[in-house]
């Protein structure tokens, strides 16, 4: 308790303290009067007052997830949490490491840090005006488009820029071993070398519900250790598109210019979702297919429906073998950020994947409860293999499943 007691303590004294030197040390000024600087002082001291209040309520809620933990494990997390805001990659590797386990008891301690480190990103967006810390981009796009090349380049670019960029790579994992290629990091060799860089797999493990629980906190966490530009690169244009969609403020579809009908192979919706299309490859031999398959999709985007009151989505070229094109899409990025942000659809948009976060959770964790539950648990593998032989149907094997559940709840 001592360990996460401390690390409560630093996370409250540090901005208030600052707070403190900022407002209250300032009033001490030789042309005010002293009507002036005790109404000024009154004022500011309540404000402080109630941000004392509120970390110390934060603080109260860190301690109660803390309750359930042994003192070694507290002092595991006050070195995970003080090594990530500080932007150690190591801690940030194992962190993330933490909330991708499936064992239920680092799942619990995950859920610590992550309320930890939830807690002092809000304060930091406090002291920010209110405004995200980062900028989440989502990358997707057929195999053969190029997204690894385009982001070592575009990082690379953001580097030197100042900025500090973390790639996360949703990797489709095999639903029967669980393994996945996880071979993005090795293609980015020069982008993995970069100390302001950052590059992550995140494996799915099978399901969209591991989409959406780890690349989600891996997004809090990379944002705790003060990377401010998140790119989430997805494998193909499949059903994890809309899952990372619900995670990112924009999304961006690249697309090879030689890969034959785009219009049919590319599917309707995941377009539709489309902030911003990036027609890559766009030098040489292939810049005319390039061309043209831009005029096909300012055409087709035209026919889709807004889905924001003030950003219309853009087809650009762009080539990362001369780098033709990528500041220009960069400024599109920041363009649209400013746009969403000064219209307040991003904070919106930021609050809705929030609430769809939750219950993609609830969804995640509700189905593994009753899989594991005792009246359910001994008659899955029974009525699994009915199913299988079809002497019983998909439908009526649920409902039974369904019932033997109810009546025990």
């Amino acid at each position: 308790m001592q360990g996460i007691t401390l690390c409560c303590i630093k996370t409250i004294a540090h901005p208030v303290s600052r707070y403190f030197t900022r407002n209250i040390v300032s009033l001490v000024k030789p042309a005010q009067s002293l009507g002036t600087v005790s109404e000024s002082c009154k004022r500011k001291t309540d404000s402080f007052i109630k941000l004392f209040r509120t970390r110390l309520c934060i603080s109260a809620v860190t301690h109660q997830d803390a309750d359930i933990l042994t003192e070694k494990e507290k002092r595991l997390l006050n070195n995970l949490y003080t090594g990530l805001i500080r932007g150690q990659r190591a801690c940030l590797a194992e962190a993330i490491t933490l909330v991708e386990s499936t064992h239920s008891r680092k799942r619990e301690m995950a859920q610590v840090l992550l309320h930890m480190v939830l807690s002092h990103h809000r304060e930091q967006e406090k002291l920010n005006s209110g405004k995200p810390l980062a900028f989440r981009v989502g990358l997707s796009g057929p195999p053969g488009a190029g997204k690894s090349t385009f982001i070592e380049i575009f990082g690379k670019m953001l580097t030197e820029e100042g900025h500090k960029v973390a790639v996360l790579a949703v990797d489709p994992s095999s639903s029967t071993s669980g393994g996945s290629l996880l071979g993005d990091k090795t293609r980015m060799t020069e982008l993995s070398r970069d100390m302001n860089a950052y590059i992550r797999p995140s494996p799915t493990r099978g399901t969209l519900g591991g989409v959406t629980r780890t690349t989600n906190e891996a997004i809090l966490l990379c944002e705790g250790s003060g990377y401010n530009i998140i790119l989430v690169e997805t494998v193909g244009v499949g059903q994890s598109e809309f899952a990372v969609a619900d995670m990112v403020d924009m999304f961006v579809l690249l697309l090879p210019p030689a890969g034959g009908d785009e219009l049919q192979g590319i599917k309707r919706g995941i377009v539709e979702m489309a902030d911003l299309v990036a027609v890559t490859k766009a030098d040489g031999d292939l810049l005319i297919p390039a061309r043209k398959i831009q005029a096909e999709y300012v055409s087709a985007l035209k026919l889709l429906r807004k889905r924001s009151r003030t950003w219309k989505p853009q087809v650009m070229r762009i080539s990362a073998r001369t780098g033709e094109g990528i500041q220009e899409l960069w400024n599109k990025l920041l363009e649209f950020q400013s746009n969403m942000l000064t219209s307040g659809e991003l904070i919106g948009k930021r609050r809705s994947q929030q609430r769809v976060w939750m219950w993609n959770l609830i969804q995640e964790n509700v189905l593994l409860y009753f899989r594991n539950h005792p009246a359910v648990k001994d008659q899955i593998p029974v009525l699994e293999e009915r199913v299988r032989t079809g002497t019983l149907s998909p439908g009526l094997a649920a409902d039974m499943l369904l019932k033997a559940f109810s009546k025990s709840s």
